[in-house]
């Protein structure tokens, strides 16, 4: 599978994920949860950071692989509308009632997922090491099974197990437009969100990230 090299032309790191269930929340959807059918970049980098992270790298998901079938299910889940601001709940000073703001929603997921993450590992301009050292040690890090906090797929209901990857086929078969959905976020100086998307689609098994995204204003009241 051809993937995308990084500037200096090394091939991406290669991890693979599975889980009983996951949630790839759509963000155009907000009265109920609804998964997309895929492994989002985001999601991915949460899973590559759980295993290692450094302030002095950041991942750049390249490729994400289906290795098994879309299977969907429903379940009802409880979540708060109230929610305490960060510097708050640090602090200790704001409690949220969460009987009194429960709110029930339903939620489609993923049932029995695997994927293949390809990433490159790209140091900050402050990093003291060059890339290919702390490549090596996130592939140690995986062969250890050794993370930083369990990861896990959307919601932390859904834990995932991690590994080197394995010569488990991909869905090839599996062609589909998944629309538009979430490259990656970034922040100003001032610290307000910038965030980036692009036209995602599955081609034979296989969700290609590109090197950027677009940056887009998402309707009101969605985020």
């Amino acid at each position: 599978m051809p993937v995308r090299r990084s500037q200096e032309g090394d091939l991406p790191v290669v991890v693979q994920v599975t889980a009983e269930g996951a949630l790839f929340s759509r963000p155009e959807l907000k009265v109920e949860r609804v998964s997309y059918p895929v492994m989002t970049p985001s999601a991915a980098v949460g899973v590559l950071e759980s295993i290692y992270w450094k302030p002095e790298i950041r991942y750049e998901v390249v490729a994400i692989e289906v290795l098994k079938p879309i299977r969907q299910f429903t379940i009802r889940r409880n979540e708060t509308s109230d929610v305490a601001p960060l510097a708050e709940a640090l602090k200790g000073t704001r409690r949220v009632d969460t009987a009194a703001n429960r709110d029930q929603r339903n939620a489609v997921c993923l049932r029995d997922v695997a994927y293949r993450i390809h990433a490159h590992v790209v140091p900050a301009p402050h990093a003291d090491k060059p890339a290919a050292a702390y490549r090596d040690q996130l592939r140690r890090r995986v062969r250890k099974g050794a993370c930083f906090q369990h990861p896990y797929l959307g919601t932390r209901e859904f834990s995932a197990d991690f590994g080197p990857p394995d010569d488990t086929p991909r869905q090839a078969t599996l062609t589909e437009d998944i629309g538009i959905m979430l490259h990656s976020i970034h922040r100003d100086g001032d610290g307000k969100p910038r965030m980036e998307w692009f036209a995602a689609r599955v081609e034979a098994g296989v969700l290609q990230v590109p090197a950027r995204g677009m940056e887009l204003a998402l309707p009101a009241g969605v985020g």
